[in-house]
Order: structure tokens, then sequence, then C-alpha cells
């Protein structure tokens, strides 16, 4: 007992990991202690509303009342926590960060909360099943990876979409939870903390209760998440004065045990709102955990695979889209979609909005790059291909063999072809050549025997793209030009 004593928090995270001891799943469920409506009424609260970015709110009359007039006083502080459980956020985490971009435009300070310390408790909510452990060294770089991604999208917004002269924006500080829970040991948190929780609400939350009720159940580890997050709340209340947290729909259960937990140790009033939840057009979540997530980083998915990813949307969903990851008004909105209706082909809404969200997360260059890579591959533009990079021709053609080669005098397009192996050797590979299935950046060469001739077959920034078929492709960067 006198060793716990001495536990230090960071201990309490593996101390918590260890124990798979399952709680029952034959709990009865409890009435939820809130009513959730949605946000509406003056101001900030009203645009998001129109704009579908926010869902529900809480307490009941939040939106109508005491929250409304919190916002209209000015400077308010918001937060929103990202728990690092791999290097990259995903599209299903850009709408909250959007959130806060709202926020932030209208002059309230917000606070991007990182878990380095709940990332080793692991959310339960929306889970089936319980997350793998990670590594603290692994949480570390997944940590400092979403940061520094996080920080480069306030950036971009800031540069590309803020309209200073409007008015000021306010301060965006990224903070991680273990910088408060390192110190703690585990018997004076749980003494301090959990003497305001009551077992019978924390097992009414839905999220608890859909995993109570699975054939695994729920650890002991995962039942603790709400605790943390609900601390979270309060230190981040009682050090930066936050008063509103922002969360996913299905973060409801834990914004509230953060709004009890303030209301019983200091009796202030705090509000929570939800955003909702990012669907595929068949209604899937985007994330990790469903299988099909687009993610942030430009090293998991490239400013073109963003661009192509809303560009690709349905027609059904591109309004909704662009109200909730744009910041276009929207009568702008409205406007673009009158466009759309009238001539369909020219999809000018689905440009706009691929143009629009990759510019935020990748900024003007990635957007360009975005630009580039499509002309490139689906317009057959060769002035595209000529001014790519070569980390752009490495995402663009990630599939692709890359190969770096000596070009030697002489060399013809039958020799290029082979030594990257794009056609097999003898007679068949040279009559696939002479038969036109060979493409060398963007222009059929149908001569085996024709020598390659610099600006057609060898571009000026050493690239030949050899096209064999039509997916089958091969780059080539020439060496010792």
């Amino acid at each position: 007992m006198a060793a716990s004593m001495a536990m230090p928090c960071s201990q309490l995270f593996r101390f918590a990991s260890c124990v798979r001891r399952k709680l029952s799943p034959h709990y009865l469920a409890f009435n939820e202690n809130f009513h959730s409506t949605p946000a509406l009424h003056s101001g900030l609260l009203l645009s998001l509303n129109k704009r579908g970015v926010l869902k529900e709110s809480f307490p009941e009359d939040a939106a109508h009342g005491q929250l409304a007039r919190v916002l209209e006083s000015g400077g308010q502080t918001v937060y929103c926590g990202f728990d690092p459980t791999a290097d990259s956020l995903h599209v299903g985490n850009l709408l909250a960060i959007i959130g806060l971009l709202h926020f932030r435009s209208a002059g309230h300070h917000v606070l991007a909360v990182l878990g380095g310390a709940t990332a080793q408790i692991g959310d339960p909510s929306g889970k089936t099943s319980e997350r793998e452990r990670i590594s603290v060294d692994t949480l570390d770089e997944n940590t400092h990876s979403i940061r520094e991604s996080i920080q480069r999208i306030f950036a971009n917004h800031e540069l590309n979409f803020h309209d200073s002269s409007k008015k000021k924006i306010g301060t965006v500080t990224v903070l991680n939870n273990m910088s408060w829970y390192k110190d703690w040991n585990v018997v004076s948190f749980l003494s301090e903390t959990g003497r305001h929780f009551r077992m019978g609400t924390m097992l009414s939350r839905h999220s608890v209760q859909s995993r109570l009720k699975s054939e695994d159940g729920m650890s002991l580890t995962e039942f603790t998440y709400q605790v943390f997050q609900a601390y979270d709340f309060y230190h981040l209340n009682q050090i930066y004065g936050c008063k509103i947290q922002l969360g996913g729909s299905d973060q409801l259960g834990n914004l509230m045990s953060g709004h009890e937990y303030i209301r019983k140790v200091c009796g202030e009033e705090v509000f929570g709102l939800t955003l909702p939840l990012v669907t595929s057009s068949v209604g899937d979540k985007l994330g990790k955990t469903a299988g099909n997530a687009v993610w942030l980083n430009r090293e998991r998915t490239s400013p073109f695979e963003l661009y192509q990813y809303f560009l690709r949307q349905p027609d059904t969903i591109v309004d909704r889209y662009l109200k909730l990851f744009t910041f276009l008004p929207l009568g702008e909105v409205e406007g673009l979609m009158e466009q759309q209706r009238l001539d369909p082909g020219k999809r000018l809404a689905h440009k706009r909005l691929a143009a629009e969200v990759t510019k935020l997360v990748h900024g003007k260059e990635g957007l360009e790059s975005a630009k580039r890579c499509t002309n490139a591959l689906y317009h057959s533009n060769v002035q595209a291909l000529e001014q790519m990079s070569d980390e752009e021709l490495q995402e663009l053609f990630h599939q692709a063999p890359f190969h770096e080669l000596l070009l030697e005098p002489g060399s013809t397009v039958l020799d290029a072809c082979r030594r990257v192996q794009a056609i097999p050797d003898g007679p068949k590979g040279y009559r696939m050549v002479t038969e036109g299935a060979v493409w060398i950046n963007h222009t059929r060469s149908d001569k085996p025997e024709q020598v390659l001739i610099p600006k057609i077959h060898i571009l000026s920034n050493g690239l030949s793209l050899i096209r064999v078929g039509k997916k089958n492709f091969y780059v080539i960067k020439w060496l010792g030009l």
C-alpha cells in the first residue's frame, strides 16, 4: 500500500492499462441527466448553426441564454482535445479544428489539447473494442507530429482566410495534458477527483452502456477515461479560464462529465458544444477505426490525394461540405450551388470545395502542388509534369516504380522501357512498343529504335514518365544530364 501511494501519475496510466478485469455487462442503463438542444440564437452560435457546424449544446438552454451572452462579451477561451493515437489527424478531426478556427476568428482564444496522457487510457466513445496499448515513445512521436500539423493549419487559416481588418483574431495555444498529470500520484488523484463522480451517472453514459452490453465488456482502464477528460476541462478552466469545450457528438457523455465535475468542485457554469460526426457518402464514420481515413499530414495523404478526395464527393453532399469545411459566406455557397445546377459538367462547387480545404490544410503551395499533379495525371499536361518536384512525383506515382538511372549516349525508347522492366524482353516487348502500348511523357512512342530526345522523351527536370497500357506507370529520373 505504501508503494502505491508513492506511484507517480505517469505510472497511473500504466497501472490502469494493466487492469483488464471486465465490468459486468448487466448493469441497468440510467437516464442521462442532461438534455441536448441545437445551438441557436444570436451572433457566432447562429452562424455556426446555419452552417451545420454545431449539433448539440448543454446545459439545456445554454445556446438560448447564458452562453450567447458569454460569447457576446468577447475574449472567451474554448478548447477541444485530440488524442495522439496516430501520427496524424484525419478529415474526421478537421471539423473540430474548423470549429476552433471559427471561434478564433470571432476574437476568442482557443486551446488545442493533445492527449499525451489520455491516449494511454483510450477513449471508448464510438469504439466496439478496446484500443491496442501504445508505447510512450510512440505517443511522444505522434504528439510532436500532430502539434506541427495543428500549428500549420492555424497558420494557413490566419494567412489565407482571416480578414484582419474586420476583427482581431484570438490566440491559439497547443497543450499536452501529460504536463499536468505527470506529477500526480495515483492515490492523490483518485482521492481528489474520484469522490465527485457518481457510479450511476458514469454507468449511464451511452459510450459505457454500449460497451457493457458487448461480448467483451469494458475494462476499468476505459471506464476511467471520462474522469480524466473531466479533469482536463477543470484544469483548463482554473488555469486558462476556459468555459467552453468542443467535441464530436460521440463525446457528449465525456463533455457532460466535465460540466458536472466543475460545477461540483467550484460552482462555475461551463458549457459544451458538440459537432456532427463527419461520415462518408454511405454513412460510415471517417476515421482510423473505420479504416477509411484521409489524413492531414502530407506523409500520409498528399495534397493531391486530399484535393481529389473532396473533388470526387457526390453531388448530394457538396453543399453540406462547403458549409462545414470552408469559410465561404453562405451566400457565396448558394451562388456556387446555383452555378453547378445550371452547368453541372463544370463541377465548380466540387473544385472550390477541394481547393478551399487543400489550401487550409497544406497552404497555397500545397494547393498549387495538387493542381499540378491533377493537370499532369488527368489532363496530360506536359508543362505541369515538367514543373513537378521529385517529392510531388513520388506522391503522385507512389505505387509506380521510381528509378534513378544514368543516361547513356544513344539510349533508345526500347532501352528505357527495358531498363525499368516496363515491357518484357524479346520480341513481345518490342512488339508492344510498335503497336502503340507505350507512352512517354503523355506522347505515344511507337518507334523502339528512336533515340531519346530532350524536351520530348526527357523533360527539363530530368523526368521520363513511361505509361504502358492505361494504368501501369514507371518514373525515371535521369542522372548525368
